[in-house]
């Protein structure tokens, strides 16, 4: 049965890929000749799936000024996945648990004490943290584990894409399903309420939906690539337009086009992957500080030189 489930799995993620290599067949020669190789026709797929999901869930990051939170649960799952590792259990179940009571310790602290937001999640991503780096350091060898700190996005295999595809397929979903909810949680909590919406069941199950996209994406690209992907494409975004679908779909676009063009790069370099990848957004990010049309820094400088004495 999981043979005919992971030969099923294949085949989907082969379709697709032979889909997006028509498109990338498109392009000139001298951009498409890396991705004729099948570990970096993966590697692109991985990015792409990553790149586009966390774009998407950025906004509302960005928007509910939680960016602290996508870096607290990256570094919290750390001990599920020591632990997982140690009892020969998938590191996905290790470190989503971990995430899980990280998100949802952070969210008690939060509303049943004094303590801010920022602190909370402070606290509990530092204890968490920890307590990995103590049992990573009990095991013999920590090679392997290392991965899910630098990812390894050249390298990934099927079973990571498969189930990095099916998150993305998730949140993808559950956005579109939710999309009013969600909207008039992030800008109006209070009219939420006042609506008859559970704004705690928004809140939590938008936490839950970032960590299960951080945990998908670890293994493959890693802890540094998935905190710049939740903070900087949204950012970006947030100072060219003002309305949340366009910034949404300009975030996911950022961060397609950013994973896209970095691991190009990573490969023509010889750098690393998801360092390229990241700082090829935040070139996006510079770009936008300093020539958006409305906040960006120059035009701003330009527009009061230009106002009469």
């Amino acid at each position: 049965m999981m043979q005919t489930l992971h030969d099923i799995g294949v085949a989907i993620v082969d379709g697709v890929i032979a889909a997006m290599m028509v498109l990338v067949n498109l392009l000139p020669y001298t951009l498409s000749e890396p991705f004729q190789y099948a570990f970096m026709q993966r590697a692109l797929l991985t990015a792409l799936v990553v790149g586009g999901m966390c774009g998407l869930l950025s906004s509302y990051v960005i928007l509910k000024r939680w960016s602290l939170l996508g870096d607290a649960i990256s570094h919290a799952v750390l001990p599920g996945v020591a632990i997982a590792y140690l009892l020969n259990l998938p590191f996905f179940l290790g470190a989503l648990v971990t995430g899980a009571l990280t998100s949802l310790g952070i969210g008690v602290i939060e509303r049943n004490t004094r303590i801010k937001s920022d602190a909370a999640m402070g606290l509990m991503f530092t204890a968490a943290f920890a307590l990995g780096i103590v049992i990573i350091s009990q095991i013999a060898t920590s090679t392997h584990l290392m991965h899910i700190l630098f990812g390894n996005v050249l390298g990934v295999r099927y079973p990571a894409l498969m189930l990095t595809l099916v998150v993305g397929v998730i949140a993808v979903s559950a956005v579109l399903l939710f999309y009013k909810e969600l909207m008039l949680y992030v800008f109006d909590p209070v009219q939420a309420r006042s609506l008859g919406l559970n704004t705690a069941v928004l809140h939590y199950g938008l936490i839950l939906l970032l960590t299960v996209t951080i945990v998908a994406s670890l293994e493959t690209v890693g802890i540094i690539l998935v905190v710049a992907m939740l903070i900087t494409p949204g950012a970006t975004a947030y100072l060219l337009v003002n309305s949340l679908p366009w910034m949404m779909a300009l975030a996911t676009g950022i961060g397609m086009l950013s994973a896209v063009i970095g691991l190009s790069l990573s490969v023509r370099l010889d750098v690393a992957s998801g360092g390229a990848i990241v700082l090829v957004v935040t070139s996006f990010f510079l770009v936008a500080f300093l020539f958006a049309p409305q906040h960006g820094v120059v035009l701003r400088w330009l527009r009061r030189r230009a106002m009469p004495a």
